[in-house]
């Protein structure tokens, strides 16, 4: 039985209350380098302290996370500002690092990765998470936010004015017979701050993002804080590469002038849509014969992208997927894109590289490229609500998600779930337990809590994240009841605080210090997850 067979037996035998796998992110800091250059544990002693608590909770595992010269192998904006948080899609298959390609690079890493910890595979490290872009996720750096250029809600800015990209994209609009397509990308995209209805390109205008241009351009192929929710983000296409495969693709398609340039009229990283041509109805916007050129090829070379790593990965982990009882499931990692996702161009996810529109389901060619893998696929925010979200940015964050398990039911793709935000209040948990166990589809394989901290054994946040773990593992069919302690549910975990509460005390009280005698830190089973590729 090959893997999309067994992917698909899995599915159809799963029940909709089978318990779900809790696993908890470690700390960004639990890992260093000592003086002698060696790696370490950081914090051991409160580490482990921490570890046998959640432990005694029930929780299944952890997730850890694993995982520069040359100026032009990194993405660019229109503006020519970098973004160091992935390497540009155009250079996959271009030898610069030391005569190797960078999957070539992904490739060698993988390995070593499963020689490394072969002995563990299926037991200990039951999930790898392939790092596929920024944060992991398969997306575009389209809302930088760390160095303030994106602030939600912009829409966010296109990624393509490498090199490389560039050149990509003059290739293609000259073999699309588009020359004038081949030097730029959208010219009316905003910027990363635009609202949708200030930028041409998300409108249904000429040269928009349902254009011809527009089209051709995305389905093609937040860390600096350039970006800032809700800002509709900016495309990712401006680095050497990217400009290169751009122009390629421009000149394919006979457009050469659309060959040297991103979306002119798509605004920037904290555009509003409603700023920005790009993302309305008209002349040059998304829906243009521009913007669906554009938008065809930015979209393209992403899954082109997925596609040759995890087509890498799910070839040399093959071999741990052959046991049902110990295999080792590959997943890949989105972006849950949901702020502007009522409007007709979702121009938050069309910067990121999801060609997903009113008139276009963009997440169905992602979860059959993943189905071809036998990969699953993990998707964040069930933690959120559309009414907890600022309605004037028409955000939908449940609309996203019922979207995204209906493409992967129909692919049949296993989805792992995690939250985006540190939740312990009764509705944020209750959403969670919802959306691992949602009455209208099969439940997810697995969720991921981001992250274990100080604040997670606090007394009263303790308190209701035992008591929702209590329900997941053992009363899966409690989704309407209210979780209070006082109430009895989870009354057997419960129980158990009494011998565990001086774990709770110790850790509030040495959480970040030293100063504890501990054993040796639990055998958690382990999701391996790839937050970042790097040249290695």
């Amino acid at each position: 039985m090959d893997v999309r067979e067994k992917s698909r037996s899995t599915l159809f035998e799963s029940s909709k209350h089978k318990r779900v796998p809790i696993y908890v992110m470690m700390p960004i800091d639990s890992f260093g380098i000592d003086t002698s250059g060696a790696p370490r544990i950081r914090k051991i002693k409160a580490l482990t302290i921490s570890l046998k608590a959640l432990k005694l909770a029930g929780v299944h595992g952890i997730a850890v996370e694993i995982g520069r010269q040359n100026k032009d192998i990194y993405y660019r904006d229109q503006n020519g500002f970098p973004n160091g948080d992935y390497l540009t899609l155009g250079v996959d298959n271009i030898p610069l690092f030391s005569g190797r390609t960078g999957l070539q690079c992904y490739e060698d890493f993988i390995s070593s990765f499963a020689n490394k910890f072969d002995s563990l595979m299926g037991t200990i490290i039951e999930e790898v998470c392939v790092g596929l872009g920024p944060s992991g996720e398969l997306r575009h750096p389209a809302h930088p936010f760390q160095d303030g250029r994106w602030q939600f809600p912009g829409v966010g800015a296109f990624q393509c004015y490498d090199k490389y990209m560039m050149e990509d994209l003059r290739t293609v609009a000259w073999q699309e017979g588009k020359p004038d397509w081949a030097n730029k990308g959208p010219p009316i995209a905003g910027d990363y701050n635009s609202f949708p209805t200030d930028v041409p390109f998300f409108e249904e205008e000429k040269g928009s993002f349902s254009s011809d241009y527009g089209q051709f351009f995305s389905a093609h192929p937040f860390q600096d804080g350039r970006w800032q929710f809700p800002g509709v983000g900016a495309f990712q296409c401006y680095d050497k590469y990217m400009m290169e495969d751009l122009r390629t693709v421009a000149w394919q398609e006979g457009k050469p002038d659309w060959a040297n340039k991103g979306p002119p009229i798509a605004g920037d990283y904290n555009s509003f849509p409603t700023d920005v041509p790009f993302f309305e109805e008209g002349e040059g916007s998304f829906s243009s014969d521009y913007g669906q050129f554009f938008l065809e090829w930015y979209s393209d070379r992403l899954l082109g992208h997925a596609d040759a790593i995890l087509g890498v990965a799910a070839s040399l982990l093959r071999k741990y997927q052959e046991d049902e009882q110990s295999s080792v499931r590959v997943v890949a990692k989105i972006g849950l894109l949901y702020w502007w996702y009522q409007t007709l161009s979702h121009p938050a996810e069309l910067t990121a590289g999801y060609y997903n529109t009113a008139f276009r389901d963009g997440y169905d060619p992602l979860t059959s490229m993943l189905s071809r893998h036998g990969a699953a696929l993990q998707i964040s925010c069930f933690e959120m609500l559309d009414n907890e979200t600022p309605q004037t940015y028409l955000c939908s964050p449940e609309g996203l998600l019922r979207q995204i398990r209906t493409a992967s039911n129909k692919r049949v793709v296993e989805l792992t779930g995690s939250n985006t935000h540190e939740r312990f209040d009764e509705a944020g948990l209750k959403q969670i337990h919802s959306n691992c166990y949602d009455s209208k589809a099969d439940s997810v394989r697995s969720f991921t809590y981001f992250r274990m901290n100080d604040k997670i054994f606090r007394v009263e946040n303790w308190n209701n994240f035992a008591i929702v773990l209590d329900v997941l593992l053992i009363f899966p069919d409690l989704i309407e009841r209210t979780f209070n302690p006082k109430d009895g549910v989870g009354l057997d975990l419960l129980m158990s605080l009494d011998s565990t509460v001086f774990l709770f005390l110790l850790v509030c009280l040495i959480y970040g210090t030293s100063n504890c005698v501990i054993g040796q830190v639990p055998r958690l089973p382990i999701v391996a997850d790839a937050a970042d590729r790097q040249v290695m």
